[in-house]
């Protein structure tokens, strides 16, 4: 390969709808944020920024556009690392500047990682904050370097961690069990000011939830899913009850296809319970729920929806489409798929670090963008945190949602937006 054509790298499949659909309310931002046991310094939190580059090029990357894509560009740019200076999940793509998709800032003794959706996703991200808290550390205490960096190495060359696992599975002979599509409820309500969000995340002992979820004899996630779905029912009005509650969940790919890639690599399954036809009990929703993620989530399955949603680009003449046109065609399908979902739940599962890593680190959390309600769920030691993105004013489904786990006899620590109130 030539080093003219090394520079440059097309946008994955999931990563091309992001740039047509951000905007100031819904940024297409993730945060990751680490709490460490104590205040940061911002100097070691630059030179371990730096050196987790090195392990992730992709992310030495900037979007551009030509006349038919969008494409990531190698840059030489070097992140600044900044005290936190604004709410979470801000807009970091801007059609007019050069700029890195990614951005490292600081506040107290927390650690933030914000990233735009188009460069990585959930695992990707976690990945390389994972890699950048060991670095400060090992900067910071040079006789436990060797204990917490030769544990996290990232087991997979440069050409596996900047690969596009959605063409590499491409099979355009899958094909789906098609499910008809169902609109779904919608909250409405009074929004906050753009450019903001409404946070509120819910801190519980993990293993009592899991107790829990066992005795319904299914999973967190499925457990989780279900109560956000009856959360989401009991802010539904009256004239809207005949028409389900459909939740996004997210499902990350590498758990079905052998990949390292640091890029993005998941799918998205819907999940929701119609509450005008069902008795609407926490057992007859986790019911309906675990049936819908047992059929959606195998591999044939996901294959086959990965081939219908790569089958455009594959294509020579939508291939041809000036992006202008694409563009717009791709805003018009997100705006009316926002008809057939009412929020989002998702789940990056248990976050593990080096053991010299856990006695300065308490805590992880996930923020997401969203011009909806989205809660993202991450557990880390004994701690379980569900942190939920709102773009309404009112926290009356988040109230709902862990009304259900304290009345279950599960202690839920609230928090409400801390990250916000801290820069006030």
């Amino acid at each position: 390969m030539s080093q003219k054509s090394a520079d440059w790298t097309r946008l994955d499949n999931a990563a091309k709808i992001f740039p047509p659909t951000s905007n100031k309310q819904d940024t297409k931002v993730f945060r990751f944020a680490c709490q460490l046991s104590e205040w940061i310094d911002r100097d070691i939190l630059q030179q371990a920024t730096e050196r987790s580059l090195d392990v992730f090029p992709i992310f030495r990357s900037v979007l551009k556009h030509g006349l038919f894509w969008y494409y990531l560009e190698k840059t030489e740019l070097v992140p600044v690392v900044e005290p936190e200076y604004r709410p979470p999940c801000g807009q970091i793509y801007d059609p007019s500047s050069r700029n890195l998709l990614f951005e490292v800032s600081c506040y107290r003794n927390r650690i933030n990682l914000e990233v735009y959706h188009s460069l990585t996703d959930g695992t990707g991200a976690l990945q390389f904050l994972k890699t950048l808290v060991c670095n400060y550390l090992a900067i910071k205490y040079p006789p436990l370097k060797e204990d917490l960096l030769s544990e996290i190495e990232y087991d997979a060359s440069v050409s596996e961690r900047d690969e596009d696992s959605f063409s590499k599975y491409y099979d355009p002979h899958h094909s789906a069990k098609r499910t008809k599509s169902r609109k779904s409820c919608q909250l409405k309500g009074l929004r906050v000011p753009e450019g903001r969000l409404k946070i509120i995340e819910g801190i519980m002992p993990v293993k009592e939830v899991l107790q829990l979820a066992k005795s319904y004899n299914t999973t967190l996630t499925v457990m989780l899913t279900s109560m956000m779905l009856i959360a989401f029912a009991e802010e539904i009005p009256l004239r809207q009850k005949k028409k389900p509650v459909i939740l996004s969940v997210p499902v990350n790919l590498r758990n079905y296809f052998q990949s390292e890639t640091a890029r993005n690599f998941f799918g998205v399954i819907q999940v929701g319970y119609n509450f005008s036809q069902g008795p609407g009990t926490l057992e007859d929703v986790i019911a309906c729920v675990k049936e819908e993620f047992k059929r959606e989530l195998t591999a044939e399955q996901l294959g086959a929806r990965m081939a219908a949603l790569s089958k455009a680009e594959h294509n020579y003449v939508a291939r041809a489409v000036p992006l202008v046109i694409k563009d717009l065609i791709l805003w018009t399908a997100d705006t009316i798929s926002e008809s057939y979902t009412a929020g989002s739940i998702s789940n990056i599962g248990k976050i593990d670090l080096p053991e010299a890593a856990k006695p300065f680190v308490k805590r992880f959390d996930v923020f997401v963008s969203t011009d909806k309600l989205q809660a993202c769920v991450c557990s880390y030691g004994g701690e379980l945190t569900v942190s939920f993105t709102s773009a309404f004013r009112s926290t009356n489904v988040q109230k709902h949602f862990f009304r259900q786990l304290t009345q279950a006899g599960i202690p839920v620590e609230i928090q409400s937006n801390k990250l916000e109130d801290d820069l006030q």
